[in-house]
This record gives C-alpha cells, structure tokens and sequence, in this order.
C-alpha cells in the first residue's frame, strides 16, 4: 500500500504540475474562453436581477414546481425554439465571491493526487507485467476522465469545441504524466509474486 500511496502522491504532483503548465505556459487554460463586450452594463444588469449565487441556465423553463410531465415536455419544446432562434446560455454566477488562490490550489492539488491514487489502485489490481502496459492503464483512465464531463457539456451545454478540447487535452495529458510516474512505482505482478514467496 505504502507503494500505491506513493505512486498516487508523485503522480499527482506531475498531473498538478502539467497543469500548471497546460494553464501558464500553454494557451490551453483560455481557450475557447471571451470575455464580455460591454461588460459594466452586463454585470450591473446582472447585480439587479440575480441575487442569489447559482448555477444558470437560459432560456429558462419557466415552469412552476409542481409542474406535470406534459407541461414539462411543453416547456422543454418551446425552450428548444427559443435556443434555435435566440441567445442562450449557461452561467455560474456570484453576486460576490470570497476567493482564496491558496486554497483554490490547495483542492486542485488534492483532486489531481486522489484521482491518480484511485488509478493507481485500480492498477493494483491488475496483472499487467510491462511498464509500458501500467503506463497505458492509468492514461487510459485519464481519458475516461476527460470525456466524463467535457464531452457532455460541448453536448448538452453548448460548450466551445475549442474549450472542450483543450480540457480534454490537459485532463488526458495529466494522466499521461502521471502515468509515467505510478507505472515506474506500482508493479502490480513483482509485488504479488513476492508476496506469495
């Protein structure tokens, strides 16, 4: 175990890492990404008629709580038009936001080593032999990452392809790296053959 904790720790310093670069260095942290043409008119709008935080998503439904399944189905069809012929969108908003970088840090760094820990264990409970075989594995799994959620919002939401993809890269490329670092650490068929030995 102490092996698999390791090898989920490195790697997510190297998934952390590439982040970093994929975000500072790369021009994949902007794109598909603009900003708003008349933006203090926006955002005074936005601070008169949306106080509370929350995920938004436009045209609305219009559609009151205890609505049944046939206007629910009236109301999906006529959003449809709306969106066909008009703007929507899909916001998340803050009338105002206490942001610490540190922290905001802090939870990336610890996403990026659970979710190579969770790989790495998974691994564990291969019998893959070769190196090449383990790196494969956990960047596999990066990909399955990727297109968890950003597929599904280019989908659903109407998510720039260009975001999508360039996330989807910085998602898989993390594994990638990471990959390298647990499939040097974890060798799941030495360690069971010891094991049994």
């Amino acid at each position: 175990m102490g092996k698999k904790l390791l090898a989920g720790v490195l790697g997510g310093l190297a998934f952390f890492f590439w982040s970093y670069v994929a975000h500072d260095v790369l021009p994949l942290g902007k794109a598909g990404i603009k900003e708003i043409p008349n933006e203090q008119a926006v955002l005074g709008s936005m601070k008169a008629n949306m106080p509370d935080h929350g995920l938004y998503f436009l045209p609305g439904l219009g559609l009151p709580e205890n609505a049944t399944r046939a206007q629910q189905s009236a109301a999906m069809d006529a959003r449809m038009h709306k969106v066909e012929t008009g703007p929507s969108g899909f916001l998340v908003y803050h009338p105002a936001l206490e942001f610490s970088f540190g922290k905001a840090l802090a939870v990336e760094l610890g996403t990026n080593i659970l979710q190579v820990l969770l790989a790495v264990l998974l691994l564990g409970q291969t019998r893959i032999i070769n190196f090449f075989g383990r790196w494969r594995f956990i960047t596999i799994a990066g990909v399955l990452a990727g297109i968890s959620t950003n597929i599904s919002y280019w989908n659903w939401y109407g998510f720039p392809g260009s975001y999508t993809l360039a996330y989807f890269c910085t998602v898989a490329m993390g594994f990638v790296f990471a990959g390298l670092v647990a499939a040097a650490i974890v060798k799941p068929v030495q360690e069971a053959l010891a094991a049994q030995a």
